[in-house]
């Protein structure tokens, strides 16, 4: 009977998560046609796929298996990385990787809080930890490299708001036209509409 490790759950939720970034960067390198771009998301494909396998690993050697635990989030992560009418540059910004970290400690960083981490695994969640956060700063040199390379693109959600605003704009110029000409015509019926007598004509000598 094993003894249940108190960071069990970070482990397995590591070897989840790697899995499922594997499949997501397999997909935008499958989808790319940038070769600079490719060359990243392979990088980070290939480190995703260790960790998965390696965190996987260490789990069976602590005599327990991984429990799969479905991401909600992932099948709409992997169709924008997937995507052909997404170009590269959108789905950094989509998919969160273009944003700079908060100054200060990251995520990573209380990973280690727990003092009862043995040897072998401290060993993996500290390359594990290290490589991540050379991913995040490769997936960010790559996008500000296509933001220098390119203008930033119209996307077809904010080509389609601007429309809308058009169309909403022009409707309420055509209903002030409307009621403009509409007081106009009021203001110009009321003396009479209102019972003003008329001016009696001057009788000629």
């Amino acid at each position: 009977m094993h003894t249940t490790p108190s960071y069990l759950g970070l482990l397995n939720a590591i070897a989840v998560g790697e899995l499922g970034g594997e499949t997501l960067f397999r997909a935008w390198s499958s989808a790319t046609a940038d070769a600079d771009v490719r060359s990243v998301v392979d990088t980070v494909a290939l480190r995703e796929a260790e960790h998965a396998r390696s965190f996987a690993k260490r789990i069976n050697e602590l005599g327990f298996s991984v429990r799969d635990r479905a991401d909600p989030d992932l099948a709409r992560r992997v169709d924008i990385a997937a995507s052909s009418a997404v170009c590269d540059r959108e789905k950094f910004e989509l998919l969160g990787f273009a944003k700079e970290p908060a100054p200060g400690p990251d995520f990573f960083a209380r990973f280690f809080d727990d003092t009862s981490i043995d040897i072998q695994s401290g060993e993996l969640l500290g390359r594990y930890i290290s490589e991540e956060r050379d991913t995040g700063r490769r997936l960010r040199a790559c996008h500000a490299m296509l933001c220098a390379r390119e203008p930033a693109p119209v996307s077809s959600s904010t080509t389609r708001a601007a429309d809308e605003l058009s169309e909403r704009l022009s409707r309420i110029e055509a209903t002030l036209v409307a009621v403009t000409e509409t007081l106009a015509a009021r203001a110009g019926a009321a003396p009479e509409a209102a019972g003003t007598p008329k001016a009696k004509p001057v009788k000629q000598r």
